[in-house]
């Protein structure tokens, strides 16, 4: 990993050099899918030392901005998230993390998705399996 401000633009968008663009914060947005079938299961932040790992240990680590602490998805309920791909956008400013998961949910509601509402103009529907 290099720092995304010692890239040209050109560099960043279409080389080879992995530099993710950390917000002023430190974190960078994960988005998570289901390898399998593509759906999205969350959305966390990462910061350097979350991805580190995840790279490191091929399981999903995230930034805790409400416990201001690191975790790994799964410590406590056994729902792992086992990454078969981490892909980057265009400006490297936000990470897609493809997965498979080890459990039952990948939301802590213990649902499949953390995405089971859909928006309506009268309010919250919910829908089945956050699909």
């Amino acid at each position: 990993m290099s720092g995304a401000s010692a890239l040209s633009k050109r560099d960043l968008e279409e080389g080879s050099v992995f530099a993710p663009k950390f917000d002023s914060a430190g974190l960078i947005g994960a988005i998570v899918t289901d390898e399998e079938g593509g759906g999205v299961l969350m959305f966390a932040y990462m910061n350097a030392e979350a991805l580190r790992l995840t790279l490191e240990t091929g399981e999903a680590h995230f930034w805790s901005r409400s416990r201001a602490a690191l975790w790994r998805k799964g410590e406590t309920s056994g729902n792992r998230l086992l990454v078969g791909e981490l892909r980057t956008d265009c400006d490297q400013d936000v990470l897609w993390v493809k997965v498979r998961l080890s459990g039952e949910a990948a939301c802590h509601t213990g649902r499949r998705s953390c995405f089971y509402r859909r928006v309506t103009r009268d309010g919250l529907e919910f829908v089945e399996d956050g699909k």
